[in-house]
């Protein structure tokens, strides 16, 4: 549907574009050199905007996409990866699709994800998700270095561990989305968030 939509804006916006400078003028005016450049500068904006509009619709329908092949919640959508990787390649890969590692902003987002991740991967024990303490050890931040405010450690295991060699958060699904810090050169399946806009 989004891919019809997008050929029958392209070929309209290329035929009006095509109707408006080919179409012969009623009149030969002397144009001058200076209105000819402005007339083709216009024409250049022109295409550049639409240009502009193609790769937009060519993002959204991207991410249409990966909502269709994970969940939408808050204004996100989540998708699961089952191939395990360190947390860095995994946070590269996300990127590399166009979002972030998921990082849970409230209970609410924590149990969609847990719920979402156990429907997905059934019999995965545990995912990586955005949050870490690299920087400063004890300073939890997400993907994009921002300070969160939102934990839910698993207590009973006397999460965080506060070690120095475990520096980087997964949601563990048998826990029930309680998290805890572990080694980020351990191998996990993990999901990634993209934001609708």
């Amino acid at each position: 549907m989004a891919r019809l939509a997008l050929s029958v804006f392209l070929v309209l916006c290329f035929s009006l574009l095509h109707f408006s400078s080919s179409r012969p003028s009623r009149t030969r005016k002397a144009v001058s050199p200076r209105q000819s450049a402005a007339e083709e500068d216009d024409v250049k904006s022109q295409l550049d905007r639409l240009w502009q509009e193609v790769n937009s619709l060519k993002e959204m329908q991207a991410l249409q996409t990966v909502c269709l092949r994970g969940i939408k919640a808050h204004r996100k959508c989540y998708l699961t990866i089952e191939e395990p990787k360190h947390y860095h390649e995994a946070n590269e890969d996300c990127i590399a699709q166009g979002g972030t590692l998921a990082t849970p902003r409230d209970m609410m987002e924590n149990n969609e994800l847990r719920d979402y991740a156990k429907r997905s991967a059934p019999g995965s024990k545990d995912f990586w998700i955005g949050v870490a303490d690299i920087v400063k050890e004890g300073q939890y931040v997400d993907v994009n270095s921002q300070p969160i405010s939102y934990f839910n450690w698993d207590r009973s295991k006397k999460q965080p561990t506060g070690t120095k060699r475990e520096s980087c958060v997964a949601l563990s699904v048998v826990a029930q989305g309680k998290w805890y810090d572990e080694v980020c050169r351990s191998l996990k399946k993990y999901i990634c968030e993209y934001v609708i806009p």
